[in-house]
């Protein structure tokens, strides 16, 4: 009797790296949009956004304070709200993808990979972005719902979901999948840890810290800029 034959694995990053710009940002505004949230959240981080936006500032910053401006209004939200929001983040926004990291997503899933998505936004607006794309398995931030079904403000498993070398290590345990040929995308420092483990890393549109590290481990770097792909 043949063994049965393990799939291979790709991981992606989602924000910035497949959607070209962060599903938490627009959560929020959309948020603000509904009345969910007060006008004040945006405020929270303004000044990060433009001291990004000016080159003044990193980007880090700037979506760390979007971070906290959501964390710091949830509590208390129903859940039925964040749900129509978030669909409807997915429905605007379900082809603001990059070029490159969609059709490698399409090209992967061609050949029957496991697609896996992590990312830190939560994984309510995460989840129907990435089911338009034919991800297999979605890890994001999971917020814990309380009496009346409304947000405690908690994040659940926050150790889980911050390691994600050890989500991978979970993900191919469980679905009993192979590392050989596996496949992983990402933009920032924190993509590291999957990327190590991996047999194909790549750096798209790479932060500084991240390149600096590709460049040492002599990974292949792809950056996209509006209908040019370069490859350093």
């Amino acid at each position: 009797m043949n063994p049965v034959r393990k799939k291979k694995l790709a991981v992606f990053d989602i924000d910035g790296t497949i959607f070209r710009s962060s599903l938490l940002i627009e959560l929020v505004s959309g948020l603000v949009e509904d009345g969910v949230f007060p006008q004040r959240a945006e405020r929270m981080y303004a000044g990060q956004f433009l001291r990004w936006r000016d080159r003044e500032g990193e980007y880090q910053h700037y979506i760390e304070a979007v971070i906290a401006a959501f964390e710091g209004n949830l509590k208390g939200v129903r859940y039925s709200a964040m749900r129509r929001a978030a669909e409807r983040v997915t429905a605007r926004h379900k082809n603001r993808v990059y070029r490159y990291t969609r059709d490698l997503v399409r090209e992967l899933r061609a050949k029957d990979y496991f697609l896996l998505a992590i990312s830190q936004s939560p994984k309510i607006v995460l989840d129907d972005f990435c089911k338009n794309l034919g991800f297999n398995k979605v890890y994001g931030r999971i917020y814990e719902t309380g009496p009346e079904n409304k947000f405690t403000g908690v994040i659940t498993d926050l150790h889980l979901i911050a390691n994600k070398a050890n989500i991978v290590r979970r993900v191919v345990e469980k679905e009993n999948l192979t590392l050989r040929w596996s496949v992983g995308v990402g933009d920032t420092e924190g993509d590291i840890p999957f990327l190590e483990m991996v047999e194909k890393p790549l750096c798209f549109n790479p932060n500084s810290g991240l390149y600096r590290y590709a460049r040492l481990m002599k990974w292949p770097v792809v950056v996209e800029r509006k209908d040019v792909v370069y490859r350093l």
